[in-house]
């Protein structure tokens, strides 16, 4: 199983990042991130894979993730288009710069390092915490900030809960090869649209084309070409499930011709695109909101 390290930038100085409704449920995201992340989903039934762990939530789940724990998106493969999804991404800058100076976020401290078990919420509060989030995308700067700090402190406090695991995660991948990584995404995230020669790729990472190369099968499992066409098809996905057509899809996301376009889709997401944006439509946009306005 192939694992992404996501790079979450939204620009801003907050130390939260709301995606407020993110629709992925056909996008097999296995992935993780520096990011402590709190999860909310309702109205659904759905898998939770995290780290080592695997298994099944119905109708709703709040599970709070640690930083660097490798995860699946928590609707993928469902079918309803209902459902109600909420992410919060918390910068590990935080718990440094400021959870872990101030005696009274102590109990947000002990929670973040717990969060490294992975923890799912149940009971009263639950209920009770999936209120609060579906109302963060509503809520401005100063309100917004307080809402997410209280709502941790009623996890921390919280006593209906279970850890995910039995020891704390640790991401396999060493602090130099998650740079590396997070690098080579970077540049992917910004230059999947345009042609891309191996040779920059390997740039990136002051390696030679041949040792970039056996680095990232290494690593990923997977060579560059085939990661990359994986990439683009998940843009791709994205880009239909929000309207736009297969023509703008396939230059938008970097592919030369069509035909190939409509090959690799096919390839990766064993469907045509002209199937997945029949099958999917009509949905809704993923969207992000952070505290700066």
């Amino acid at each position: 199983m192939k694992v992404q390290l996501e790079t979450i930038d939204d620009g801003s100085q907050s130390p939260f990042r709301l995606m407020h409704s993110p629709r992925l449920g056909d996008l097999f995201f296995w992935h993780f991130h520096p990011e402590f992340e709190l999860v909310y989903i309702e109205g659904t039934n759905g898998t939770r894979h995290i780290g080592n762990h695997i298994s099944h939530y119905t109708h709703n789940d709040l599970v709070l993730i640690g930083s660097n724990i490798p995860h699946l998106n928590f609707d993928y493969g469902t079918r309803s288009q209902d459902y109600v999804h909420e992410v919060l991404h918390i910068k590990p800058e935080i718990v440094q710069s400021a959870i872990t100076n101030y005696p009274e976020l102590d109990s947000i401290k002990k929670l973040l390092q717990m969060a490294q078990y992975g923890i799912a919420f149940h009971g009263d509060v639950k209920n009770k915490v999936g209120t609060m989030l579906k109302q963060w995308h509503q809520l401005e700067g100063f309100q917004y900030f307080t809402s997410v700090l209280n709502t941790l402190h009623t996890l921390a406090k919280s006593t209906e809960f279970e850890l995910l695991h039995n020891s704390p995660y640790i991401n396999r991948f060493k602090k130099k090869d998650q740079k590396r990584l997070r690098s080579i995404h970077a540049f992917l995230e910004k230059r999947y649209p345009t042609k891309i020669a191996l040779k920059e790729i390997a740039a990136e990472c002051n390696l030679g084309k041949e040792a970039f190369c056996r680095y990232f099968k290494k690593e990923t499992g997977s060579t560059f070409v085939t990661f990359l066409n994986q990439y683009r098809i998940s843009q791709a996905k994205r880009m239909l499930m929000a309207g736009h057509s297969v023509g703008d899809t396939c230059f938008a996301c970097g592919f030369e011709s069509l035909s190939y376009f409509n090959r690799t889709f096919k390839s990766v997401a064993k469907e045509s695109p002209s199937a997945f944006k029949k099958r999917t439509a009509p949905s809704e946009v993923t969207s992000g909101r952070s505290l700066t306005k």
